[in-house]
């Protein structure tokens, strides 16, 4: 029997039971995809992330309860927050080696900040399904690694009671419902049941697309974000090029192991 270390925090919080939960596993060798896998299904969290070396090199995976994802913002925030809290890590960069290439993370002050490749979303026909999921036709739609579909203000999106059956038919990994946000410069929520997940308290991955969108609608390139799902988040967001920096706070919740 194997024992690994597991670690559950609250990326994109300053408090516990806000923001986004995710798994860490810190492992000393790289699992089966299989176990890994089953190790997020047991979890039944938005995502589980692993840690472990690879070729002299830090390496991170990341899975929903459902499938392996190519990036996922908050797991990777709360993997950063473990590494320089719990599990001596020195220094103020991590570079992590994934399926969306290198990641860093950069320690400043309270705040971890990421920096994740942009994503430019192309406008695309509307998608009959999202009017039919939400109860209502958005101003314009989006497609990029997710559905995006902009509206008038922020109480739309706080609203939305979403018909999950129906976006299960949708084409891609989610859908980003997003606007203009009352206290802050947009407001977003995401909804992926086809990737396991109905709604994601937290995404960081999806300001990827969020932040050139909204930089280009805005005309400045750093933004500050929420994410109004019931748990809710924060994020402090730029745009950089062809790179996208993603910042927020994490809280460690638990500590402890699995046995497999």
């Amino acid at each position: 029997m194997e024992k690994i270390k597991i670690y559950q925090a609250d990326a994109f919080a300053d408090e516990l039971f806000k923001g986004n939960p995710a798994a860490i596993c810190i492992l000393d060798t790289e699992l089966s995809t299989k176990m890994m896998q089953d190790i997020a299904k047991e979890n039944n969290l938005s995502e589980t992330a692993y840690i472990f070396e690879k070729d002299g090199k830090l390496n991170i995976r990341w899975f929903t309860p459902g499938c392996e994802v190519d990036l996922c913002g908050h797991a990777t925030l709360a993997s950063a927050h473990i590494l320089f809290n719990h599990e001596n890590f020195q220094g103020d960069i991590i570079e992590f080696q994934s399926k969306s290439g290198p990641l860093r993370i950069i320690k400043k002050e309270d705040l971890l900040e990421m920096d994740f490749p942009a994503e430019i979303v192309k406008e695309c026909a509307p998608e009959a399904i999202i009017e039919k999921a939400l109860g209502k036709k958005p101003l314009s739609t989006y497609l990029g690694t997710d559905y995006m579909a902009v509206f008038a203000n922020e109480s739309d999106i706080a609203n939305f009671k979403p018909d999950f059956r129906e976006l299960l038919a949708l084409k891609s990994r989610g859908l980003i419902v997003t606007a203009i946000g009352d206290n802050c410069d947009f407001v977003s929520r995401w909804f992926g049941p086809q990737s396991g997940v109905d709604e994601d308290p937290v995404t960081g991955s999806a300001h990827c697309l969020l932040t050139p969108f909204w930089a280009g609608k805005l005309g400045k390139t750093s933004l500050t974000a929420k994410q109004i799902s019931e748990r809710g988040g924060k994020l402090y967001c730029s745009l950089d090029g062809d790179r996208v920096k993603i910042a927020g706070k994490a809280v460690t919740y638990l500590e402890g192991y699995i046995f497999i």
